[in-house]
């Protein structure tokens, strides 16, 4: 029987979206089509749909049930796949902890993508359908739904809260930085532990992860961090010191510093940024050292082949580069660089890093 005073509800044997372990009389086992019982760690290949010739796809996932009670996190990368970076923060948070440690449950599903993965490319081949606007799926529509729905069932509806990893597309590369909707106080409590510089307020696009599972009660972000197709071990390392600190935030990892940044800076997606674009077609050079530009500088010039016309695209204000074109060459609406603003305590906050050598976002390298 329901009890509504709870939130460890039941349902067919597994805890309700949202439900808190901490909730319950003692750690129990995290059920899909197997058991992985408190105190143990299982690696796992679960199937979420079929190849032409019949072969199983199967999405790499890694179960860490404490032997403590405590809440349930979730850790997806690759959902594009060829985003590589979350990848790899995902094998070492697999690696790092011990279910001794832990007050609840990991779950890390390293690939969420697996066609695309095996591709290198952002949406699932042939049919170019992307995983990333197919949540929560159904489980007889086409293949990305079907995938969608096979990951979210399983897996995603029996957490609590979630992060979601991501780089930029190819092409561009992205500074480090979360999304999160602000607006909701579990998501901005997540979204503060994580402990980034930048934080994208808004609510996330339909179908997303992120919105789908903050929408039924599991708060998530996505974390948006470097280029496609590549590691970056700078950026890998801040992604595994912002998942610690979430942990130890929402004590599974009791004792554990929660880590807040010297700076943060929270931008309205829908009126603190813009995407300066490209008016005229040509080759692009960047024009600027570091990711903090005033107001009126150049950002980069876009030349033709002759060299004999170039045109000089500023800021419009004074912000952070949080995005940049890495294909040196763009047409007439091609986006150049994602452009946040910041006041005039924060510029001079990121200054004097920058001028101290503190400051290491460089996201065009």
């Amino acid at each position: 029987m329901t009890n509504e005073d709870t939130t460890t509800d039941e349902v067919d044997g597994r805890r309700a979206p949202g439900g808190d372990r901490n909730a319950t009389d003692g750690p129990e086992p995290f059920r899909y089509e197997a058991e992985v019982d408190p105190g143990e760690t299982r690696h796992v290949r679960h199937e979420v749909g079929e190849t032409y010739l019949g072969d199983p796809v199967e999405v790499p996932v890694t179960v860490i049930n404490g032997e403590h009670d405590g809440p349930t996190v979730f850790c997806t990368a690759a959902i594009h796949g060829d985003e590589l970076n979350g990848v790899k923060v995902l094998q070492e948070v697999a690696d790092r902890y011990d279910p001794a440690d832990i007050h609840g449950t990991l779950v890390c599903i390293h690939v969420c993508n697996v066609p695309g993965y095996l591709a290198q490319q952002r949406y699932l081949p042939i049919y170019d359908q992307d995983l990333n606007r197919s949540f929560p799926g159904k489980p007889r529509s086409n293949t990305a739904e079907r995938m969608a729905n096979a990951i979210y069932e399983t897996f995603i509806k029996q957490c609590d809260l979630g992060l979601d990893f991501h780089t930029s597309t190819r092409g561009r590369t992205t500074m480090y930085h979360v999304r999160a909707d602000m607006a909701n106080p579990e998501v901005a409590r997540l979204a503060r532990a994580f402990g980034s510089n930048v934080v994208l307020s808004g609510e996330a696009d339909g179908g997303s992860l992120r919105s789908v599972a903050t929408t039924a009660g599991i708060p998530t972000i996505t974390i948006e961090m470097g280029r496609a197709h590549r590691f970056q071990p700078e950026l890998i390392e801040r992604g595994l010191d912002g998942v610690e600190s979430v942990l130890a935030e929402h004590d599974v990892l009791p004792g554990k510093p929660v880590i807040y940044p010297g700076w943060r800076r929270i931008v309205d997606a829908a009126t603190d940024k813009t995407w300066l674009r490209a008016d005229t077609g040509g080759l692009v050079e960047m024009a600027y050292d570091a990711p903090l530009v005033y107001e009126g500088d150049a950002v980069c010039t876009i030349s033709d082949h002759f060299k004999t016309r170039e045109r000089t695209v500023r800021a419009p204000f004074t912000g952070l580069v949080v995005g940049a074109l890495q294909n040196p060459v763009a047409s007439p609406g091609h986006p150049l660089c994602h452009l946040v603003s910041v006041d005039e305590a924060t510029a001079a906050e990121v200054q004097r890093e920058i001028d101290s050598g503190e400051f290491s976002e460089r996201p065009w390298v």
